[in-house]
């Protein structure tokens, strides 16, 4: 598989969780939708997008457990969170509740929105090594009367780790919490249902573990949450009894949710076009048995690496998917993911948390056994 990337062949690549590798030929679709752009920019733009946009939401939702119309796409899964986090009414005093395991720019997000509104943003600490059972207890037993929402996310990026977000939107909601679910590694590493999950707001990435092409993520909102949501930017969704201007039908749309998301001035919406291109491309290469053998394989370096070093796993083989952080002696971890870049051309992650240091892997369907031997007989991990 590894020839249907386009990735460095002198570069063992273990990192697909940071920005995700496209296969060579869902980057081809959506070089056929920026040509046909091209041939007519205004009748794509102006008058074919909405309709195209809605095709391309129906099959995202279709493979994420979703209705079209409770889509939009964004560039990314940040994107989503800020549009949430800046749109939520908190007033002085009120709190939006995490866990200590989220993602910094995420953080940064909501530290902002609530140090503007006179707010708290409050991060709930889930101890290491991982108990699955205690972090719906440790988040609502955190909660409050002003504790307004909780913001979680479903696979973590520091530590790699699947938090039971079902059930934390399931407690929170009978005790009239709105959720926010960070889904920015979900698609496409594990089989995800968004109606299932039940949060009021979910975010995620397409361009990570479903292998669209960069710079297409999505928000989902309940329906009864939809017209509270804002755009980044404020453009022709908001003109009230306006199509925008010569007949674009592209600024229209059915609902407020998808007229103030989808039209945010002139962009490339080819990304989000492919997406379905992605989702095709993973059918037919018998992605839920690529999964497994990814696990297969992170388990395997996990093994090696910890008993190695005298350490253990900080969770269950159930609590990660293709990505796993790896414990290794604390030491500095740009100075350690510098080494297995230089001296063994490994592009991997050297992550930190709690004082610990780990080697965060991702192994993805063009990854091989040879990968990974390459990763464990690395000088830098001896």
């Amino acid at each position: 598989m590894r020839d249907l990337f386009l990735l460095d062949p002198d570069l063992v690549f273990l990192n697909h969780g940071s920005f995700g590798a496209c296969p060579r030929e869902v980057l081809d679709a959506q070089h056929r939708w920026q040509i046909e752009m091209e041939r007519n920019p205004v009748a794509f733009l102006g008058r074919r997008s909405a309709a195209l946009l809605t095709e391309a939401r129906a099959a995202l939702g279709a493979e994420i457990g979703a209705r079209g119309e409770d889509l939009v796409f964004v560039p990314n899964a940040t994107t989503g969170v800020n549009a949430v986090a800046q749109s939520f009414p908190l007033a002085p005093g009120d709190e939006v509740l995490a866990s200590d395991l989220e993602y910094g720019a995420c953080d940064a997000a909501w530290q902002h929105v609530c140090a503007k509104r006179s707010a708290v943003y409050r991060r709930v600490e889930i101890p290491l090594p991982y108990a699955r059972e205690e972090v719906v207890e440790r988040l609502l037993a955190a909660a409050g009367p002003r504790t307004r929402l909780i913001y979680a996310s479903h696979l973590t990026s520091t530590t790699a780790l699947m938090l039971p977000v079902a059930e934390l939107c399931a407690a929170a909601r009978e005790r009239g919490i709105a959720t926010l679910v960070d889904g920015a590694h979900a698609p496409g590493q594990i089989a995800l249902d968004i109606d299932a999950v039940g949060a009021d707001f979910y975010v995620g990435n397409c361009h990570k573990w479903m292998c669209a092409p960069k710079g297409s993520g999505f928000l989902h909102a309940r329906p009864e949450r939809q017209a509270m949501l804002d755009a980044p930017v404020i453009s022709w969704g908001y003109a009230e009894g306006s199509g925008g201007h010569s007949g674009f039908d592209a600024y229209l749309g059915r609902t407020t949710f998808e007229r103030r998301m989808q039209w945010q001035g002139t962009r490339d919406i080819s990304a989000w076009l492919a997406v379905a291109d992605a989702i095709g491309f993973q059918a037919r290469h018998d992605w839920p048995a690529v999964r497994a053998r990814c696990h297969d394989l992170a388990a395997h370096a996990l093994r090696v690496l910890t008993q190695r070093h005298g350490l253990q796993p900080i969770a269950a083989d159930g609590d990660w998917a293709q990505m796993v952080a790896i414990p290794v002696p604390a030491q500095d971890p740009e100075a350690l993911r510098r080494r297995l870049l230089d001296e063994s051309r490994i592009e991997i992650p050297v992550t930190a948390h709690g004082g610990r240091t780990f080697v965060r892997l991702s192994v993805q369907g063009y990854n091989t056994p040879d990968d990974i031997e390459r990763l464990l007989g690395a000088p830098a991990l001896r």
